[in-house]
């Protein structure tokens, strides 16, 4: 691998994921606390506010807050403006999604079956504006490569946001307290940006219309891609949340848990790849762009492959010690929707974005979105509850297929070299065989079962790694001996260097 590879992408992502870890192993804790002081509906009223609060979040950005990974690496000197043209837009924005909750609190309270809803949405909409201006904030760091101020700003933000939630939560109890806090720390976050924004930009930090028009003209499209994909990733908590109770769609909720892990490592991970890609001009040398590509995707599998195992293998140890004996039921839902973080691996998106086809997302992500209302009500009538997530699933895999076929014709590559095949299948297999010894211990030992999450899950990851490091040196020694004898086929693939 290219000396460019592993500095570009895996150093600037390390740091961004110790970062991550801090601030998402903060904000994992929240629902985890806040279920043992609320019962089923109280929360299943938090998880559809908050599902609510996602959905503005990111229809409302407009693609503005994301655009500046594509201008500030490449109009350094051009940053100012394009980052308060997307302050600007991201305050209009916000003010104009309050002004939508406050007109449709109560339709919005009969569409999903809960009256609650209407005394919440005003603080939800003060919380949602704030938080989308200050979503520059980490992005504008890490456009500008200060990867380090990146990783404390993602940990220091979360670990405040969980603290001003729950507390609230516990002294004055009830769903105000938590957005009261929520609104709190929200404040916060935004003056600590402008004082940073300041700091760094001074005078040039003022809006540009000219810039503007062009920004816009670049993130509409994403935009309305984006806009799409929030539509059809929440679209099946929507279908449930409208047709049970609050209670109900508790247990739902709780069974589509996101796992904190995958979201940090695939985020940084494309980010900087993304970055790496715009700045030195790779998006126009395809074979440099491939074997980025499949560094980050081979670093990605590492991780997520045996995730995936590990938690299908001990999905009732995980609902019942994160979420109490309560939502057993929710366990079935949870197996299903741990299948959803295998196509992260491949991180498509993020390539598809350094080279602007932005209209092929939109139009990819329009078919995903098609295919869940089609699909939803006979999978939720013939599957029950499982059912919802397992055609998001199908057609989440079906635009990953399409997606890497266009990669592949953007970068003139086969089939045969698109994807790191040899290594991905050669993960897979680690990651399967590294199984049996958990199982056996979650199975077979009387242990409290929070005890045997912990000794199984670690078993596992000592198993899967011996295994792997196994594996993928065998690979770097062919490599070392290829150096002195000739390349052989296999020194031609990537290396994950574990």
């Amino acid at each position: 691998m290219n000396t460019f590879t592993r500095d570009a992408i895996s150093k600037p992502a390390f740091l961004l994921v110790v970062g991550r870890t801090i601030g998402f192993a903060a904000s994992f804790v929240i629902p985890v606390l806040l279920v043992r002081t609320f019962n089923q509906a109280e929360f299943g009223t938090y998880k559809q506010l908050f599902l609510i609060y996602g959905t503005l979040y990111g229809l409302a950005q407009f693609g503005m807050a994301e655009s500046l990974y594509y201008f500030v690496p490449r109009k350094p000197h051009e940053a100012g403006p394009y980052i308060a043209n997307a302050l600007v837009t991201l305050a209009l924005a916000g003010a104009a999604s309050v002004g939508l909750l406050v007109v449709a609190e109560d339709r919005i309270a009969l569409w999903l079956s809960n009256p609650q809803l209407a005394e919440h949405v005003v603080l939800l909409g003060v919380f949602l504006v704030l938080m989308l201006i200050s979503a520059v904030f980490e992005i504008v760091m890490v456009a500008r490569k200060q990867h380090l101020a990146a990783a404390w700003t993602y940990g220091a933000s979360d670990v405040v946001r969980t603290t001003l939630l729950v507390i609230p939560a516990f002294v004055y109890g009830g769903l105000r307290g938590v957005l009261w806090g929520g609104v709190a720390f929200a404040a916060v976050r935004v003056l600590a940006m402008l004082r940073w924004l300041h700091r760094e930009f001074g005078s040039d930090l003022r809006p540009s219309t000219r810039l503007w028009k062009y920004q816009f003209a670049y993130a509409l499209p994403f935009a309305l891609a984006v806009g799409i994909e929030v539509l059809q990733a929440n679209l099946h908590q929507y279908v449930v949340a409208s047709r049970f109770d609050a209670a109900t769609f508790a247990i739902y909720a709780v069974g589509c848990l996101q796992i904190p892990l995958v979201d940090l490592i695939t985020t940084s991970a494309a980010n900087v790849m993304m970055v790496k890609m715009a700045e030195d001009g790779l998006h126009e040398h395809n074979e440099s762009a491939l074997e980025l590509w499949h560094h980050t995707m081979v670093r990605l599998a590492l991780l997520i492959f045996p995730l995936a195992v590990a938690l299908l293998l001990l999905s009732r140890d995980v609902i019942v010690t994160l979420f109490t004996s309560n939502y057993v039921a929710s366990v079935p839902i949870f197996m299903a929707w741990t299948l959803t973080i295998l196509p992260a691996v491949f991180c498509v998106d993020a390539v598809l974005r350094a080279y602007a086809q932005t209209r092929f997302l939109f139009a990819m992500n329009v078919l995903r979105l098609g295919l869940v209302i089609g699909l939803i009500s006979w999978c939720l009538s013939t599957f029950g509850l499982v059912g919802a997530v397992l055609v998001t699933l199908l057609a989440t895999a079906v635009v990953r297929v399409l997606s890497i076929a266009r990669i592949a014709f953007l970068l003139k590559a086969p089939i045969a070299r698109i994807l790191p095949w040899g290594h991905l299948s050669g993960i897979a297999l680690c990651a399967v065989a590294a199984a049996p010894p958990a199982y056996w211990l979650s199975r077979y030992v009387a242990w409290p079962r929070p005890v045997v999450l912990v000794a199984a899950g670690a078993l596992y990851w000592l198993v899967y790694a011996a295994i792997a490091y196994t594996v993928f040196l065998r690979d770097r020694q062919k490599v070392a001996v290829a150096r002195v004898t000739g390349p052989s086929p296999e020194s031609l693939i990537p290396n994950p260097e574990i």
